[in-house]
């Protein structure tokens, strides 16, 4: 299984956010140091997860891909990355 680390120079920072990794059945790709895009193997985006701080911590927000509406919804927000993913592999 894949860790994703967030803290970091900026230069890891884009190395980063460039690289796909895959988490339990689905794509994650950073798109910067605080957005990412998740897909499916074959490539279908799903939705994606935004780092965010608030007063006690970081949050990660998902928001699922509604295709046919052509909008997103937020799924949830989570204490970690990798609780923000797996609300992606149900549905």
């Amino acid at each position: 299984m894949t860790t994703l680390e967030f803290a970091s120079t900026a230069r890891d920072t884009v190395r980063e956010a460039s690289a796909p990794r895959l988490h339990r059945g689905i794509v994650v790709v950073g798109l910067n140091d605080g957005l990412w895009r998740v897909t499916r193997a074959d490539g279908d985006v799903v939705g994606y997860v935004e780092r965010f701080a608030e007063s006690r911590g970081t949050r990660f927000r998902a928001k699922r891909m509604i295709v046919r509406q052509q909008r997103f919804v937020p799924v949830g927000e989570f204490w970690s990355m990798d609780d923000a993913l797996d609300c992606f592999r149900v549905g």
